[in-house]
């Protein structure tokens, strides 16, 4: 391809690298103007505490999603025990829970007056008490049942694709099968290992709807309560701003734990080594279903029952409503984002420079921008453009001089588009790169060439992982509480919101519907993923 072919993809891509670094502007100019008695209520009030919360959180759930994780994945990947095959896809299921949904299960389940408690005193006496739910270890089980399953599929892929060869020369070398675990296993899948557990860690930083389940306060929740409760947006974005410094903080630290380490290429194998045998095989069954138990079976049955109880009376026109918008943003939101990451994906192909690489990689760090940090960031950016652009332009060309851009639709499609652009550039990325360069030169030396090449050629091959980046988007979004709820359009509402409502008001039942609408709906990329990985290895 020639220079100035490469060259006309730079313009679009700046473009996008420069929408995912705004954010990033504004939190750092949003320091120019410091409200300090904002600040000094935070700090006697607030600031101690969510930093304290804040690392038990990071230190508590790191710790519970790699322990579950790495040994749920190296029993189902190289032993063999009663439930192994339907418990190794079975163990996956709890991505499609979102971790507000599971965090209200539980609060309702094991509260004071939760069924769970009401029936031990009656068992056993008025005078039981279960631990409070509402605390440090409440909040961190849940999010460690919700997020295990990062690390879970990363380090079972890991230990599969270790091959056997190394696994039989430690057996013959004299290693038991722990001993071969910890000095061969595990240290070749470290980076896997690490990967999981910075996404979970992200995502435990980025959560807003599960810890204000628990009324627990952490970074997420002082934001919203600062912008809906001071009103000051600036400093809201100045504390964002500082919950974004301990998300890059921790993957740092991440990356710099996990060193030099290198994933094995050995050749994959699926057949496991160990067959386990008496109370070692029930204890092996007994583990992973207990994990599953506890992540999936169990709030899934009590969200029906609510439902059958409460929920199922809330279907009505309003219901419609809500479930027309959650589609409809799902819907558009990846469209969008799924076109601007196919012409990434297309522009780090056809201009493969250092320069293009590094444009695309910056596009892509939204991800790890939490929904609250961006939400908050591009009120801000938009508020000034309103009030700078917009408004004196409108006033001046007769307008009705109102604000266009913040607490629009477009705001918060472009907040999906920021945090999800990562999401849909995988799946595209990958599948581009299986096309050999020899199909379209074939094409081009035969006249087919442009629009014609890319619906002939490219959108065919390209097709499957174009569903799966579509599919992977639209369930983020549907899931995605902050950003929605702090930048939808009046009207807006979504089945997450309509989840934080009713989870605010201790509407546990009423809260199934639009719980169990979301489970459901995430499922579909889940078992995708299961099929992928079922494939893959089987």
């Amino acid at each position: 391809m020639s220079h100035l072919a490469q060259r006309r993809w730079y313009p679009p891509v700046v473009l996008i690298a420069a929408l995912v670094l705004l954010p990033l502007s504004v939190l750092l100019l949003s320091w120019g103007e410091v409200d300090g008695e904002i600040w000094s209520h935070l700090w006697d009030t607030q600031m101690p505490r969510l930093l304290g919360n804040t690392l038990s959180l990071v230190l508590g759930v790191g710790s519970g999603v790699v322990l579950l994780g790495v040994s749920l994945a190296w029993l189902t990947a190289l032993c063999e025990f009663p439930g192994r095959k339907w418990l190794d896809w079975a163990l996956m299921l709890p991505f499609a829970i979102p971790a507000y949904v599971l965090a209200f299960v539980f609060v309702g389940l094991l509260d004071f007056a939760g069924p769970v408690q009401n029936l031990l005193r009656e068992l056993f006496g008025s005078g039981l008490r279960l631990p409070r739910v509402r605390s440090t270890g409440g909040v961190i089980t849940v999010l460690v049942l919700v997020f295990y399953p990062y690390v879970y599929l990363l380090a079972r892929n890991a230990f599969l694709a270790q091959g056997r060869g190394l696994m039989e020369a430690a057996r013959v070398l004299g290693l038991s099968p722990w001993q071969a675990f910890w000095r061969v296993a595990l240290p070749m899948a470290r980076p896997a290992i690490g990967a999981g557990l910075a996404l979970a860690i992200m995502e435990t930083l980025a959560d807003f709807g599960a810890v204000s389940v628990f009324n627990f306060d952490t970074f997420t929740t002082a934001i919203y309560k600062t912008w809906y409760g001071f009103y000051s947006l600036s400093s809201a974005t100045q504390l964002a701003s500082l919950l974004l410094l301990v998300v890059m903080l921790a993957l740092y630290v991440e990356r710099r734990s996990r060193g030099a380490s290198r994933a094995g290429n050995e050749r994959a194998r699926s057949a496991p080594l160990y067959r386990l045998r008496g109370v070692k095989a029930l204890a092996a069954s007994a583990w992973c279903g207990l994990v599953f138990l506890c992540a999936f079976v169990v709030p899934m049955l009590q969200l029906l029952a609510w439902f059958w109880q409460r929920g199922r009376f809330d279907f009505d026109e309003r219901y419609l409503g809500l479930i027309l918008h959650t589609l409809y943003l799902g819907g558009l939101a990846a469209l969008v984002t799924v076109t601007v990451a196919m012409l990434l994906a297309f522009a780090r192909r056809l201009t493969p420079t250092r320069r293009m690489h590094g444009l695309v990689g910056l596009a892509n760090l939204g991800y790890a921008l939490p929904g609250s940090v961006l939400a908050v960031a591009l009120m801000l950016a938009f508020s000034w453009l309103d009030n700078r652009l917009v408004i004196p332009l409108s006033s001046a060309l007769g307008g009705a001089g109102k604000p266009l851009l913040l607490g629009s639709l477009y705001a918060l499609l472009l907040a999906y588009l920021v945090r999800f652009m990562a999401v849909a550039y995988g799946p595209l990325e990958g599948s581009l790169a299986r096309i050999r360069p020899s199909l379209p030169e074939a094409s081009r030396s035969l006249g087919v060439g442009g629009a014609r090449l890319f619906g002939r050629i490219y959108l065919p091959l390209l097709l499957p992982g174009t569903l799966s980046a579509a599919l992977l988007v639209f369930v983020d979004v549907l899931k995605e509480m902050p950003a929605t709820l702090l930048m939808r359009p009046f009207g807006w509402d979504t089945l997450a919101v309509r989840v934080f409502e009713m989870t605010s008001e201790g509407e546990w039942a009423r809260a199934s519907l639009p719980a169990l609408s979301l489970v459901l709906v995430g499922l579909l990329p889940v078992i995708g993923l299961i099929r992928r990985s079922a494939r893959r290895y089987g």
